[in-house]
């Protein structure tokens, strides 16, 4: 093959230096610039017309290049020079069009670099959210809620969308950040190079979010290792994440690793659903521990209650409740025995309104020993179960209610979900204490709702379907709901109905029908991750709860702990639960209960005000069972 020619070599190499881009076309022009003046100066020296030496000729050449006015004041030239200058002019003027619009291209280029936010976020102790979807705006909410007591607190978002469209869609959403500032990226949340931009480095915690794509585990775990393992050294904050199908869960904490923690969605939504509807009110407790607008958890160090039981720390706290330990090796216990003494090094965890709420109490609590009850709980007894609907949750659901449910009860599933019937054929014989029941139709139908006959039902779920559109599934769940409704008020039953919704703005419209509890799994996985991202440790307590081993969260009678109908202070309850085993955590009041917008719940009150509790309301306790 032949050697490439001079002109070829040369052609390379021009058009290598052209594709520098505005700066290599700005050079460009100043050589040509410059060879033209150097030209038209030589010219004019040439035909004797340059009588001011070579500098002012120069000059002369270099203004007509930069103003085609100065052509009118060449009267005094001869014919030769006006010729020279004007071409000298006309070539200044092919010039100056061609760098106005290199310079318009460039800045153009550079707006719209801008406008995709590809410049590095210099900032320190922020938190990173990568990828987005509806979770995004509850994320940012609670955030910035959390970091209301901070003089400037940053949050950073990097997603593959416009930068400008995002800043704009969580102005809309979001009316007030205080003291937040939110700055978006745009780029690939698996990418480690698109990742970098956000500096995770340096942030105190990365959340990333459920993507829409088909197989949105996949993107997780793909961003788990580019953000882990993709950067140059070692990651010092945490990770946290979710998956959407448990058997993806092993991949994600092994691409995570230790700086991870992800947790699986569906199951834990519906732990929480079997829970809820076996004692509604439950998930309100649960969104008040979530989120920052509320009570909240925290973990202290408490120095003067070191080589104490933790009885006594019990009572130690006004305005604050007591519900665990954090032993100094890590280890989370929920509803620790009041016997066991507070090592040295161990955290209590409280719940309370705020970190300046937790105050130690040295005052004697006021008990009242003659409203304490000591009746014990009426032996469980075999329940029929309602679910209507299904979903990627609802194997665990049946899984779930089968360790609660006492031998002898009955669940029945009727849906017209097309992955229903299958997995009821494969779940079914794996049901060790509930029988289990399949019909497939429609669960909008009202003439099939009312030969269900839902009043022998213990608990009814409603669940929406994952086979259509969120806001088309929650359309559906109202019809139900409301069918539910409407057939309660006529026969006089009340129906115990808990529902899953999956747009929470859908919730206030779901009221109406007075279920006794809704479910949001969107609003609750967003919370779980954005109070995990704040403490890693929490992720713990709420496996705790979650769990069916161990204790969790219920709404008990509270006329089992105290006298009803008498004035008594939280004390007095908290020590009736204790000799139990059990903490009290709060309060529900069944009148406040179909018209409140906590559902008449009371979580961590003021130990020392005087409540008065009637028949049908609840203490809400940690207990094992």
């Amino acid at each position: 093959m032949s050697e490439p020619t001079f002109k070829q070599r040369t052609r390379y190499w021009f058009d290598n230096t052209m594709s520098k881009g505005t700066k290599a076309l700005i050079g460009w022009l100043t050589v040509i610039t410059l060879v033209l003046t150097a030209l038209g100066a030589l010219l004019l020296l040439a035909i004797g017309s340059g009588s001011g030496g070579l500098g002012s000729t120069l000059w002369t050449s270099f203004i007509h290049i930069l103003d085609a006015g100065t052509i009118t004041g060449d009267a005094d030239f001869n014919f030769a020079s006006m010729v020279i200058m004007f071409a000298t002019t006309i070539g200044g003027l092919v010039i100056l069009s061609s760098l106005v619009g290199v310079l318009t291209t460039g800045l153009d280029a550079k707006l719209e670099d801008l406008r995709k936010g590809r410049s590095f976020v210099v900032e320190k102790d922020h938190t990173v959210i990568l990828g987005w979807s509806d979770q995004v705006f509850i994320v940012i909410s609670e955030l910035v809620e959390a970091n209301e007591s901070e003089k400037r607190a940053c949050i950073a978002i990097l997603a593959d969308r416009d930068k400008v469209e995002m800043e704009d869609e969580i102005r809309a959403k979001i009316a007030d950040l205080k003291s937040t500032h939110v700055v978006c990226r745009t780029g690939d949340p698996a990418d480690p190079a698109d990742i970098a931009l956000v500096n995770p480095a340096q942030a105190k915690s990365v959340i990333l979010l459920t993507s829409a794509e088909e197989d949105p585990d996949a993107q997780l775990v793909r961003s788990l290792l580019a953000v882990t393992h993709g950067g140059e050294g070692p990651l010092r904050c945490h990770v946290v994440g979710a998956v959407a199908d448990g058997r993806n869960l092993p991949a994600a904490r092994l691409a995570g690793g230790r700086a991870a923690h992800v947790v699986d969605a569906n199951d834990l939504m519906a732990r929480l659903m079997v829970q809820t509807c076996r004692q509604s009110g439950l998930s309100v407790v649960y969104t008040d521990l979530l989120d920052f607008g509320g009570d909240e958890i925290y973990m202290v160090d408490e120095p003067g209650l070191y080589g104490r039981p933790l009885g006594q720390a019990l009572h130690s706290y006004r305005t604050s409740s007591l519900i665990g330990v954090l032993t100094k090796e890590g280890r989370c216990i929920v509803n620790p025995p009041a016997s066991a003494n507070l090592q040295t090094g161990d955290k209590l965890i409280l719940i309370a309104a705020d970190d300046s709420a937790i105050r130690l109490d040295g005052s004697r609590p006021a008990i009242d020993e003659s409203a304490i009850v000591a009746r014990g709980d009426t032996g469980n007894r075999p329940e029929r179960t309602l679910i209507l609907g299904w979903n990627a949750m609802s194997r665990t659901i049946l899984e779930q209610l089968d360790q609660y449910v006492t031998p002898g009860s009955i669940t029945d599933v009727v849906t017209d979900h097309p992955d229903a019937a299958e997995a009821i054929r494969k779940i079914g014989p794996t049901m060790r204490v509930q029988g289990l029941n399949f019909k497939e139709d429609d669960p909008t139908d009202r003439r099939l709702l009312e030969t269900l006959n839902p009043g022998s039902y213990n608990h009814i779920i409603a669940l929406c379907s994952d086979d259509v559109a969120p806001q088309l599934a929650d359309s559906k769940t109202l019809v139900t709901l409301l069918h539910l409704r409407d057939m309660a008020q006529r026969t006089g039953t009340r129906f115990k109905v808990v529902s899953e919704m999956a747009d929470d703005r859908n919730r206030t419209l779901a009221q109406v029908t007075q279920a006794d509890d809704f479910i949001v799994s969107d609003k609750l996985i967003s919370l779980l991750l954005t109070q995990t991202a704040e403490n890693p440790h929490l992720s713990q307590v709420f496996a705790n709860l979650f769990s069916p081993d161990g204790s969790e969260i219920y709404l008990k009678a509270a006329d089992h702990y105290v006298r009803t109908g008498t004035p008594v202070n939280f004390y007095t309850v908290a020590e009736s639960a204790r000799r139990r085993n059990e903490t009290a955590i709060g309060y529900r009041v069944a009148a406040e209960a179909p018209h409140a917008p906590s559902y008449g719940v009371h979580l961590n009150p003021d130990k020392a005000q005087q409540i008065m509790l009637q028949p049908g309301d609840k203490i809400i306790v940690l207990a094992e069972d």
